[in-house]
Protein backbone atom coordinates (compact mmCIF):
# COMPACT_ATOMS: atom_id res chain seq x y z
CA UNK A 1 0.00 0.00 0.00
CA UNK A 2 2.92 2.28 0.35
CA UNK A 3 3.27 2.01 -2.85
CA UNK A 4 0.55 2.61 -4.57
CA UNK A 5 0.00 6.06 -2.00
CA UNK A 6 3.81 7.16 -3.35
CA UNK A 7 2.54 6.71 -6.88
CA UNK A 8 -0.66 8.36 -6.21
CA UNK A 9 1.56 11.23 -4.74
CA UNK A 10 3.62 11.26 -7.97
CA UNK A 11 0.18 11.89 -9.63
CA UNK A 12 -0.93 15.18 -7.77
CA UNK A 13 2.26 16.01 -8.57
CA UNK A 14 2.06 15.24 -11.93
CA UNK A 15 -1.20 17.23 -12.29
CA UNK A 16 -0.65 20.21 -10.18
CA UNK A 17 2.25 21.22 -12.23
CA UNK A 18 1.07 20.62 -15.64
CA UNK A 19 -2.67 21.68 -14.91
CA UNK A 20 -2.89 24.39 -13.15
CA UNK A 21 -4.59 26.28 -15.81
CA UNK A 22 -7.09 23.20 -16.41
CA UNK A 23 -11.76 21.47 -17.40
CA UNK A 24 -14.51 21.58 -14.87
CA UNK A 25 -16.75 19.52 -13.01
CA UNK A 26 -18.95 20.20 -10.28
CA UNK A 27 -17.45 20.66 -6.84
CA UNK A 28 -18.91 19.36 -3.43
CA UNK A 29 -22.85 20.16 -3.38
CA UNK A 30 -23.77 22.74 -1.03
CA UNK A 31 -25.62 21.42 1.89
CA UNK A 32 -29.32 21.98 2.06
CA UNK A 33 -30.99 23.12 5.28
CA UNK A 34 -32.81 19.86 5.81
CA UNK A 35 -32.99 16.15 3.93
CA UNK A 36 -33.94 16.22 0.49
CA UNK A 37 -34.54 13.58 -2.20
CA UNK A 38 -33.91 14.18 -5.52
CA UNK A 39 -31.74 16.98 -4.73
CA UNK A 40 -29.54 17.38 -7.89
CA UNK A 41 -29.44 16.00 -11.25
CA UNK A 42 -26.38 16.95 -13.83
CA UNK A 43 -26.11 15.43 -17.09
CA UNK A 44 -22.91 15.49 -20.08
CA UNK A 45 -22.74 15.28 -23.91
CA UNK A 46 -19.45 15.39 -25.41
CA UNK A 47 -17.81 14.70 -28.75
CA UNK A 48 -14.27 14.97 -29.33
CA UNK A 49 -12.43 14.56 -33.06
CA UNK A 50 -9.11 12.33 -31.89
CA UNK A 51 -5.63 13.02 -34.28
CA UNK A 52 -3.50 10.05 -35.25
CA UNK A 53 -3.49 7.69 -38.15
CA UNK A 54 -5.36 4.47 -36.36
CA UNK A 55 -8.62 4.01 -37.98
CA UNK A 56 -10.36 2.83 -35.05
CA UNK A 57 -9.77 5.53 -33.00
CA UNK A 58 -11.06 8.71 -34.76
CA UNK A 59 -13.75 10.05 -32.02
CA UNK A 60 -14.29 10.42 -28.69
CA UNK A 61 -18.44 10.53 -27.80
CA UNK A 62 -19.88 10.23 -23.57
CA UNK A 63 -23.42 10.16 -22.80
CA UNK A 64 -23.39 10.64 -18.76
CA UNK A 65 -25.74 11.58 -16.29
CA UNK A 66 -25.60 12.00 -12.56
CA UNK A 67 -27.70 12.28 -9.56
CA UNK A 68 -28.51 12.74 -5.63
CA UNK A 69 -31.05 10.06 -4.60
CA UNK A 70 -30.89 11.59 -1.45
CA UNK A 71 -29.05 14.70 0.30
CA UNK A 72 -29.18 14.08 4.02
CA UNK A 73 -27.15 17.25 4.78
CA UNK A 74 -24.16 15.76 6.36
CA UNK A 75 -23.44 14.38 3.03
CA UNK A 76 -25.37 12.40 0.13
CA UNK A 77 -26.50 9.20 -1.86
CA UNK A 78 -25.34 9.81 -5.92
CA UNK A 79 -25.15 7.53 -8.83
CA UNK A 80 -23.48 7.93 -11.96
CA UNK A 81 -23.77 6.64 -15.42
CA UNK A 82 -21.47 6.99 -18.50
CA UNK A 83 -21.71 5.55 -21.83
CA UNK A 84 -18.53 6.41 -23.50
CA UNK A 85 -18.50 5.42 -27.77
CA UNK A 86 -14.84 5.78 -29.62
CA UNK A 87 -15.38 5.93 -33.35
CA UNK A 88 -13.39 5.02 -36.12
CA UNK A 89 -13.54 4.73 -39.74
CA UNK A 90 -12.45 1.08 -39.97
CA UNK A 91 -15.15 -0.40 -41.89
CA UNK A 92 -17.43 2.92 -42.13
CA UNK A 93 -17.40 6.58 -41.73
CA UNK A 94 -18.13 7.18 -37.67
CA UNK A 95 -17.58 2.88 -37.05
CA UNK A 96 -18.45 2.45 -33.72
CA UNK A 97 -15.57 1.01 -32.18
CA UNK A 98 -16.34 -0.20 -28.81
CA UNK A 99 -18.41 1.34 -25.74
CA UNK A 100 -17.59 1.30 -22.48
CA UNK A 101 -19.88 1.60 -19.33
CA UNK A 102 -18.93 3.13 -15.98
CA UNK A 103 -21.78 2.91 -13.32
CA UNK A 104 -21.18 4.05 -9.76
CA UNK A 105 -22.56 4.83 -6.64
CA UNK A 106 -21.79 6.30 -3.46
CA UNK A 107 -21.95 7.79 -0.26
CA UNK A 108 -20.65 10.84 1.56
CA UNK A 109 -19.91 12.56 4.32
CA UNK A 110 -19.26 16.55 4.50
CA UNK A 111 -16.99 17.68 7.17
CA UNK A 112 -15.23 21.49 6.71
CA UNK A 113 -14.86 22.51 3.53
CA UNK A 114 -14.08 18.87 2.49
CA UNK A 115 -16.66 16.21 0.90
CA UNK A 116 -15.13 12.34 2.01
CA UNK A 117 -17.15 9.83 -0.46
CA UNK A 118 -16.87 5.90 -0.24
CA UNK A 119 -17.57 4.95 -4.24
CA UNK A 120 -18.66 1.26 -5.60
CA UNK A 121 -17.42 1.61 -9.64
CA UNK A 122 -18.12 -0.47 -12.37
CA UNK A 123 -16.58 -0.41 -15.71
CA UNK A 124 -17.16 -3.15 -18.29
CA UNK A 125 -15.80 -2.40 -22.08
CA UNK A 126 -17.29 -4.30 -25.46
CA UNK A 127 -16.53 -4.39 -29.47
CA UNK A 128 -19.09 -3.09 -31.81
CA UNK A 129 -19.69 -5.39 -34.87
CA UNK A 130 -16.47 -7.33 -33.99
CA UNK A 131 -15.62 -10.77 -32.02
CA UNK A 132 -15.01 -10.72 -28.64
CA UNK A 133 -15.67 -13.97 -26.74
CA UNK A 134 -14.06 -12.80 -23.19
CA UNK A 135 -15.36 -10.20 -20.93
CA UNK A 136 -13.46 -7.41 -20.17
CA UNK A 137 -14.69 -5.55 -17.08
CA UNK A 138 -13.68 -4.42 -13.29
CA UNK A 139 -15.11 -3.36 -9.91
CA UNK A 140 -13.51 -1.34 -7.73
CA UNK A 141 -14.05 0.39 -4.10
CA UNK A 142 -12.48 3.93 -4.18
CA UNK A 143 -12.40 6.21 -1.65
CA UNK A 144 -12.69 10.10 -3.05
CA UNK A 145 -12.14 13.59 -1.51
CA UNK A 146 -13.54 15.99 -3.14
CA UNK A 147 -13.23 19.63 -2.84
CA UNK A 148 -14.04 23.45 -4.36
CA UNK A 149 -12.09 26.28 -3.72
CA UNK A 150 -12.99 30.36 -4.34
CA UNK A 151 -10.12 32.06 -4.69
CA UNK A 152 -11.00 35.83 -5.83
CA UNK A 153 -13.06 35.56 -8.94
CA UNK A 154 -11.44 31.91 -9.94
CA UNK A 155 -12.59 29.13 -8.87
CA UNK A 156 -10.80 25.59 -8.19
CA UNK A 157 -12.54 22.52 -8.16
CA UNK A 158 -10.47 19.04 -7.12
CA UNK A 159 -11.29 15.69 -6.42
CA UNK A 160 -9.00 12.90 -5.71
CA UNK A 161 -9.50 8.77 -6.06
CA UNK A 162 -7.86 6.12 -4.60
CA UNK A 163 -8.64 2.18 -4.25
CA UNK A 164 -8.32 -1.50 -4.69
CA UNK A 165 -9.98 -3.64 -7.81
CA UNK A 166 -11.63 -6.31 -6.31
CA UNK A 167 -13.27 -8.31 -9.33
CA UNK A 168 -11.89 -8.37 -12.57
CA UNK A 169 -12.22 -10.14 -16.15
CA UNK A 170 -9.08 -9.72 -18.51
CA UNK A 171 -7.48 -6.64 -17.00
CA UNK A 172 -4.65 -6.58 -14.72
CA UNK A 173 -5.42 -3.64 -12.54
CA UNK A 174 -5.06 -4.30 -9.09
CA UNK A 175 -5.46 -0.76 -7.56
CA UNK A 176 -6.26 3.12 -8.94
CA UNK A 177 -5.52 6.54 -8.49
CA UNK A 178 -6.34 9.50 -9.83
CA UNK A 179 -6.29 12.96 -9.56
CA UNK A 180 -8.88 15.26 -11.07
CA UNK A 181 -8.15 19.69 -11.09
CA UNK A 182 -9.88 22.12 -12.92
CA UNK A 183 -9.26 26.08 -12.70
CA UNK A 184 -12.36 28.49 -13.96
CA UNK A 185 -11.39 31.74 -14.49
CA UNK A 186 -15.27 34.18 -15.41
CA UNK A 187 -14.64 36.91 -17.94
CA UNK A 188 -18.10 37.87 -18.20
CA UNK A 189 -21.03 36.25 -16.49
CA UNK A 190 -22.00 33.99 -19.75
CA UNK A 191 -17.87 33.26 -20.47
CA UNK A 192 -15.81 31.72 -18.81
CA UNK A 193 -12.17 30.29 -19.80
CA UNK A 194 -10.58 27.24 -17.69
CA UNK A 195 -8.57 24.60 -17.75
CA UNK A 196 -8.28 20.99 -16.34
CA UNK A 197 -5.50 18.20 -15.97
CA UNK A 198 -6.09 14.26 -15.24
CA UNK A 199 -3.78 12.03 -13.80
CA UNK A 200 -4.09 8.36 -13.34
CA UNK A 201 -2.47 5.22 -12.50
CA UNK A 202 -3.25 1.59 -12.39
CA UNK A 203 -1.23 -0.93 -10.12
CA UNK A 204 -1.05 -4.33 -11.82
CA UNK A 205 -0.25 -8.06 -11.18
CA UNK A 206 2.69 -8.72 -13.50
CA UNK A 207 2.35 -12.11 -13.29
CA UNK A 208 -0.36 -11.61 -16.62
CA UNK A 209 0.86 -10.00 -18.40
CA UNK A 210 4.31 -9.30 -17.78
CA UNK A 211 4.08 -5.34 -16.97
CA UNK A 212 4.42 -2.79 -14.74
CA UNK A 213 2.51 0.58 -13.25
CA UNK A 214 0.83 2.58 -15.78
CA UNK A 215 0.23 5.60 -16.17
CA UNK A 216 -2.18 7.81 -18.53
CA UNK A 217 -3.82 11.19 -18.06
CA UNK A 218 -5.48 14.56 -20.13
CA UNK A 219 -4.95 18.01 -20.45
CA UNK A 220 -8.07 20.07 -21.65
CA UNK A 221 -8.36 24.00 -21.94
CA UNK A 222 -11.61 25.90 -23.26
CA UNK A 223 -14.10 27.94 -23.05
CA UNK A 224 -17.72 27.83 -21.31
CA UNK A 225 -20.41 29.61 -22.68
CA UNK A 226 -23.65 29.64 -20.39
CA UNK A 227 -27.33 29.81 -21.64
CA UNK A 228 -30.14 29.84 -19.79
CA UNK A 229 -30.99 26.35 -19.26
CA UNK A 230 -27.36 25.10 -19.82
CA UNK A 231 -24.08 25.56 -21.02
CA UNK A 232 -21.57 24.64 -23.92
CA UNK A 233 -17.56 24.10 -23.71
CA UNK A 234 -15.28 24.59 -26.47
CA UNK A 235 -11.93 22.53 -25.93
CA UNK A 236 -8.58 21.38 -27.18
CA UNK A 237 -6.45 18.93 -25.48
CA UNK A 238 -4.31 15.86 -25.32
CA UNK A 239 -5.01 13.25 -23.53
CA UNK A 240 -2.75 9.23 -23.02
CA UNK A 241 -5.47 6.91 -22.46
CA UNK A 242 -4.37 3.74 -20.64
CA UNK A 243 -5.72 0.45 -22.62
CA UNK A 244 -6.89 2.30 -25.27
CA UNK A 245 -8.19 -0.97 -27.15
CA UNK A 246 -9.89 -3.37 -24.68
CA UNK A 247 -7.41 -6.37 -25.59
CA UNK A 248 -4.05 -5.52 -26.53
CA UNK A 249 -2.88 -3.86 -23.20
CA UNK A 250 -0.99 -0.72 -25.14
CA UNK A 251 -1.33 2.83 -24.12
CA UNK A 252 -2.31 5.44 -26.53
CA UNK A 253 -2.27 9.34 -27.29
CA UNK A 254 -3.40 11.87 -29.24
CA UNK A 255 -4.65 14.82 -29.71
CA UNK A 256 -7.73 15.91 -29.11
CA UNK A 257 -10.80 18.75 -29.92
CA UNK A 258 -14.81 19.13 -29.19
CA UNK A 259 -17.06 20.12 -27.12
CA UNK A 260 -19.66 19.33 -23.81
CA UNK A 261 -23.17 20.25 -23.24
CA UNK A 262 -23.80 20.03 -19.77
CA UNK A 263 -26.86 21.11 -17.63
CA UNK A 264 -26.07 24.19 -15.17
Amino acid sequence: MRQAVRALAAAVCLVAASAVSAHAQPGPADAPSSPQFLSRFDFQILGAALSGADPRFSWDTHWAGDFDIVDYVSGRFTIVADYQAILGEEFRPFDPYQSIYYLSASASYRHASNEWALVFNHVSRHLGDRPKRDPVAMNAWIFRLLKHIDRGSETIDFKGDIGPVVARAWVDYTWLGTVDVTVRHPLRPSRTLYGRGIGQTYGVDEDIAGRGQQWGGRLEAGVQLKGSGGAMELFVGFERMIDADPLDRITRQWALAGFRLTGM
